[in-house]
């Protein structure tokens, strides 16, 4: 890359970042009720993206042949149970993850 193309890239970035910065607080100004639209999206979403990143974590699972999903699904009780324990989604997901990562280095 030329040093003009390096300059447009760094620009076009920045301009990006102030953008998706800025314009939530151009849209909905602070003396404005928020639509209940976005309340709607902003209620529903969280779950749906976590719903969404289980189906994609599981999906290439196996369950005949070994290790048969069991370090996923032993994975799965420590999220949920730390999570029913803490209320902390991310000690859950860290939790979760440390003990997978754990049980298919070590284990199985």
């Amino acid at each position: 890359m030329t040093v003009v193309q390096h300059i447009m890239t760094i620009a076009a970035v920045a301009l990006g970042t102030m953008l998706t910065r800025f314009l939530p607080f151009l849209v909905f100004p602070a003396g404005k009720k928020t639509p209940r639209y976005v309340q709607y999206i902003g209620k529903v979403l969280p779950g749906a993206v976590f719903s969404l990143l289980v189906v994609y974590c599981l999906k290439n699972v196996s369950l005949l042949s070994a290790p048969h999903g069991l370090p996923e699904a032993i994975a799965i009780g420590v999220v949920a149970a730390l999570h029913l324990w803490k209320r902390q989604m991310l000690l859950s997901i860290a939790g979760g993850t440390v003990c997978y990562m754990l049980l298919v280095q070590l284990v199985f």
